[in-house]
């Protein structure tokens, strides 16, 4: 069985495919740091579209899904992305909880399990 590796870095491949797998690393934003949760999960979420796109599985085959805030009080803001954006039918098992992330500009990390 083999492993694929996709955006490999010096510390974490953003998406690893193994067994008919998709793993994401955790995304977060990157052009939206200075607006709310909503705007940043918004912007997570297309980045999730285009990565799970390349090695040709898409939202519908999301497994699971596990969601940092870095405050609790976002996650109405951030559901309101994301009950826009998940495929109704097709929703995955998810955790979400309030957590420090990386940087104080991030309020939302997401990571992603899916399907091929």
């Amino acid at each position: 069985m083999s492993i694929q590796r996709y955006h490999i870095g010096p510390r974490l491949s953003e998406i690893v495919v193994h067994n008919n797998t998709v793993y994401l690393a955790g995304q977060v934003a990157d052009q939206s740091l200075e607006q709310d949760a909503k705007a940043q999960t918004m912007e997570i979420l297309a980045m999730i579209d285009r990565l799970l796109g390349e090695v040709g599985s898409d939202k519908t085959k999301i497994l699971t899904a596990q969601i940092w805030l870095a405050d609790i009080a976002d996650y109405d803001a951030m559901n309101e992305a994301w009950s826009d954006w998940v495929a109704q039918g097709h929703t995955p098992a998810r955790a979400t909880v309030e957590s420090r992330l990386a940087s104080p500009q991030y309020k939302v990390e997401i990571k992603i399990v899916a399907a091929l």
